[in-house]
């Protein structure tokens, strides 16, 4: 394989962490763009699993097209109820038939196996919503047929061909912001976490600013209206969350001033606080669509270079739109963790439809070098690294179906 698409090249600019604002966000596993992301792609893991099964291989499909909407509640301290479910309907294409040597047709059972799929995601990841009488999930799957013979072809090939003229961006390492952001979600919804305080659901959101030094988080929690008895109760579990979070950016943050909200749409004189009845906010309107939440590395940060593809949904084989954004990452993280004096790395990938995954019109690493560190003894080894994982992206379809890769 030829490396004249790979290219190694130095910038000079401010590095994010010393310039005056930056901004990041998380949206969290109960998020309504969260669940919408989730349901695309557990489907998509689902029917992978199922095709390479029965077929030897993972045929085509693409289902990055998830509309959440919202339902209707009524929250009250102690209690509540839904009024109306909330509604997820996937849909995409994938391969419904396939006609086997014999002359007869086999039909995937596709809807069964998302509906399944995204029920059984929802028992996993939310405590409070059941979704059996909480959620209606449906499907709207528009699909094509293989032949046999032309699967155990595609079962053949090395290197899968790119299904689209798409790029990958990705960048590390993390600032000391991003980083915060994306713990304190993560912190949030820990089984740890819930389980000492349960009252907290898990349609959690974190918007991060600094200013100079100045860090302030906004997070929005959405508490369990069951499981709180009154406002005094609900403020008190409100300051013991607010001092966990506090003693969590004393440890990630501690050479910053930071100043954390919580839930700061609340009214306790008008009787105003963010209950729910299940942990999401997705039971009282507020809508999700795969694409619009995280990036694949877990952030929203418009200061960086991001991609507007949905990673989720998307076949893991040769759909670069969801392989390219996880491959960028990887090589950024491993140019920052591996080569030394390195303030920031950037990394795009480009295809070219119908050319192999393997060999990207140009894959381009761009690095922001320490002071006095030399640039000629990073390029070579970046170099290496970049190479290294074009040859083996093809691995990154069973990293992705085992859920070891970040998505969103």
């Amino acid at each position: 394989m030829t490396g004249n698409y790979i290219k190694v090249e130095p910038v000079s600019w401010i590095p994010v962490e010393k310039q005056e604002v930056e901004l990041v966000e998380r949206k969290g596993i109960g998020h309504p763009d969260y669940i919408a992301d989730s349901a695309s792609e557990i489907s998509s893991v689902a029917l992978s699993k199922y095709y390479r099964e029965r077929f030897g291989a993972i045929l085509h499909h693409n289902l990055d097209k998830v509309l959440l909407v919202g339902g209707q509640a009524h929250p009250v301290f102690g209690g509540g109820e839904l009024l109306h479910p909330i509604y997820i309907i996937v849909s995409g294409r994938a391969t419904e038939y396939v006609f086997l040597e014999d002359g007869s047709m086999e039909r995937v059972p596709i809807g069964t196996l998302i509906i399944e799929s995204v029920k059984e995601w929802i028992k996993r990841n939310m405590r409070f919503l059941d979704p059996d009488r909480h959620v209606v999930v449906d499907y709207m799957v528009r699909s094509g047929s293989h032949d046999l013979v032309g699967v155990y072809e595609l079962g053949k090939k090395s290197v899968p061909l790119a299904n689209d003229t798409s790029f990958g961006v990705s960048f590390a390492p993390l600032s000391t912001l991003e980083t915060l952001v994306l713990k304190t979600e993560t912190f949030l919804n820990s089984k740890e976490f819930k389980n000492r305080i349960p009252e907290v659901g898990e349609d959690i959101k974190v918007m991060g600013l600094r200013l100079n030094n100045k860090i302030r988080l906004t997070v929005a929690a959405a508490f369990i209206s069951g499981l709180v008895s009154d406002m005094d109760h609900y403020l008190s579990v409100k300051e013991q969350v607010l001092n966990e979070i506090k003693d969590l950016a004393a440890k990630l943050a501690p050479e910053f001033e930071v100043e954390v909200v919580l839930n700061s749409a609340d009214n306790p004189d008008k009787g105003i606080a963010y209950i729910t009845v299940t942990g999401t906010s997705a039971e009282h309107g507020d809508d999700g669509m795969t694409g619009r939440g995280n990036r694949a590395n877990g952030l929203i940060t418009p200061l960086r270079p991001m991609s507007l593809e949905a990673t989720a949904g998307k076949n893991p084989v040769s759909h670069v739109g969801k392989l390219y954004n996880v491959l960028a990452m990887r090589i950024a993280q491993r140019i920052a963790n591996e080569l030394a004096k390195i303030d920031e790395v950037y990394v795009e990938i480009l295809s070219r439809i119908g050319q192999p995954i393997n060999q990207p019109q140009v894959a381009v690493a761009k690095i922001l070098p320490q002071e006095h560190s030399s640039f000629m003894a990073i390029k070579s080894d970046a170099e290496s690294i970049i190479r290294e994982e074009l040859e083996n992206i093809s691995s990154l379809t069973d990293i992705i179906l085992k859920g070891e890769a970040m998505l969103f």
